[in-house]
């Protein structure tokens, strides 16, 4: 048995995974699918939410038992790959931090009546001030838990505002009116794509637990990690279930924003400033930290200066949010781009689980390895069914 202390590692490594999904684009998506899908869109949550569990026990157990970061495993899998996937999930963790940056300074100008961009600039300069701490880990992992808390309490509260159709929703959820496949392909890819799944599983390993003997420890903290963010995504469904069963319309520019006034007032709008800074501050540490993980291994000055290269990330990222932005449709697509990057470091991570050079004599679970095959296919066949769908769009 491990010491009691290993519950705040656990707690931490779930959080910051279930945080970094929780960010401007999981709020937008979960959003605007709602307004076009209506009840039907419970179906796509359990579909995401039974796909998100089967693909962060099958990464984070390949990563505890293998007592290496993703890109080392890929790596041993076939030479090279491991540079390849850092580059997709560097190129997603950059695409959704700009978005972070933005959704930040969007809340605190909810709250305080500043200039968006100064309110970008000084989010990301909060979130710098956590990776300015020598042992800036201990102090993610309380961060991570707290605006986790705040997010759920707040979104609960909203929701029961609403008054959503709840027995309507249940029955849509198993019996669907309508299946939208990019709308399953971006909920999963934005809540365990891209770097998100491996956010916890790589603080797991810098934290001490791993090995064989820490399996159980791991899978729980993965187990809650998916819960959080699923419960999350489930109250602002139903919150925004209730404000457009209504016949209320939203606000395409800001929809997420539009749900919270139009269930609450004033009030309401102040409480999304509160989630929308909440979500976006702690996706922007997750999504710099696990970034910059992935580069530990290929550039040794990576391991060594960790939280200068953080800083460096996060700084990248502040300043293309103030030159570029972040527009809606960008938030969508980068989930989207998540849910294409999925099949490749999942399947990759399949492979390695029966690899002896890289898991010894640990044997990985049949029905996991099932599960997550399934996963692979079901996502690849997906993706490359809107993939076509978006190419015959532009021919038309």
């Amino acid at each position: 048995m491990r010491p009691a202390r290993n519950w705040g590692v656990l707690l931490g490594a779930a959080f910051l995974m279930a945080t970094s999904a929780v960010g401007p684009g999981f709020l937008t998506q979960t959003t605007v699918f709602t307004q076009s899908l209506g009840a039907s869109f419970g179906f796509v949550i359990l579909t995401s939410i039974l796909m998100d569990i089967g693909v962060q026990l099958n990464i984070w157990r390949v990563i505890a038992v293998s007592e290496l970061r993703a890109p080392d495993i890929a790596n041993r899998v076939l030479p090279g790959l491991g540079g390849f996937i850092s580059l997709l999930i560097l190129l997603g963790g950059l695409a959704f931090n700009i978005g972070n940056v933005g959704g930040a300074g969007l809340g605190l100008q909810v709250l305080t009546g500043l200039p968006v961009t100064l309110c970008a600039v000084l989010a990301a300069a909060l979130a710098l001030a956590i990776f300015l701490v020598r042992e800036a880990g201990p102090l993610m992992d309380r961060f991570a838990q707290l605006m986790g808390l705040v997010m759920i309490l707040v979104i609960i509260y909203v929701a029961f505002t609403t008054q959503p159709p709840v027995a309507e929703a249940a029955l849509r959820t198993i019996v669907p009116t309508t299946i939208n496949y990019q709308a399953i392909i971006t909920l999963v890819g934005g809540t365990v794509g891209g770097y998100i799944t491996f956010s916890g599983g790589h603080r797991l390993l810098d934290a001490g637990v791993k090995g064989a003997a820490a399996l159980p420890e791991v899978s729980r903290s993965a187990v809650m990690g998916v819960s959080v963010a699923s419960l999350i995504r489930v109250f602002l469904f139903l919150a925004t279930l209730g404000v457009v069963s209504r016949g209320l319309a939203l606000d395409a520019s800001n929809p997420t924003a539009s749900v919270f006034e139009l269930a609450a007032g004033t009030v309401g709008y102040k409480l999304f400033g509160v989630v929308m800074f909440a979500a976006a501050i702690t996706s922007i540490i997750g999504s710099a930290y696990t970034s910059i993980s992935f580069l530990k291994s290929m550039l040794p000055s990576v391991a060594t200066h960790e939280n200068r290269w953080i800083i460096g990330f996060i700084v990248l990222s502040t300043l293309l949010f103030v030159t570029i932005g972040k527009p809606v449709s960008l938030l969508l697509w980068a989930g989207a781009l998540n849910g294409f990057i999925l099949p490749i470091t999942l399947g990759t991570l399949l492979v390695a689980a029966y690899r002896r050079n890289i898991i010894g004599s640990y044997r990985h679970p049949l029905w996991l390895t099932v599960f997550g095959v399934l996963v692979v296919g079901i996502m690849t066949w997906m993706s490359g069914s809107v993939l076509v769908e978006q190419v015959a769009s532009l021919w038309k």
